[in-house]
């Protein structure tokens, strides 16, 4: 078992100015200072700044909170990212998105059957983290579905949650306990699944 490197700091430890930047994240729609921002406890500042978008991304996205779940979800899956996995699985749940959608996503497959925003929001998700880039034909689609500013949100979304996947990926965050939600362990971000 890995060990955290970057654990939770007892709150009297923390400075001043950790103490103001958590403050907004407890008072926020959160309520918590929450597994992600544990490690950037470490540096409060850019803590601040990375909750600010997150909250903005989660909870206010211009493509809604149940396809922003659904790009949660498949960044988790692209990062192998547990913590991520186990927080939003039941939030995406809960916003709308199938359990098989959910299942085939965890085993590293395209979902066989998904509502269409959805299939695209995939699709487009898959294609940013694997290749790097949006096709022509992809962009046309999300442009068309979800306007300049949704499609712009996706991309935030994405690149968001690709932070903390990094960040707790390199400070081996712990996952939450109990876990709701689990990721098999046979998926290596390395060597992503070719289906996907």
């Amino acid at each position: 078992m890995q060990v955290d490197r970057l654990p939770p700091l007892p709150r009297e430890q923390w400075t001043d100015e950790q103490r103001r930047y958590a403050q907004e994240i407890i008072d926020g729609p959160r309520g918590a200072l929450v597994s992600p921002f544990v490690p950037l406890l470490r540096s409060p500042e850019l803590m601040g700044h990375v909750q600010r978008m997150g909250e903005y991304l989660r909870y206010r996205s211009a493509i809604g909170q149940r396809l922003s779940e659904l790009a949660i979800l498949v960044t988790a899956r692209q990062w192998a990212q547990p913590v991520e996995w186990a927080i939003h699985t039941p939030i995406a749940l809960r916003e709308g998105i199938a359990g098989q959608t959910v299942d085939a996503i965890a085993q590293g497959h395209r979902p066989p059957s998904m509502r269409e925003d959805e299939a695209l929001v995939h699709d487009f998700c898959v294609e940013l983290h694997r290749r790097r880039g949006i096709s022509d034909a992809t962009w046309a689609l999300a442009v068309d579905r979800f306007g300049e500013r949704g499609v712009v949100d996706l991309v935030g979304i994405n690149g968001y949650y690709t932070l903390l996947a990094m960040v707790m990926n390199a400070a081996r965050t712990a996952v939450p306990q109990p876990t709701p939600a689990s990721l098999p362990k046979t998926f290596s971000p390395a060597h992503p699944s070719p289906s996907l």
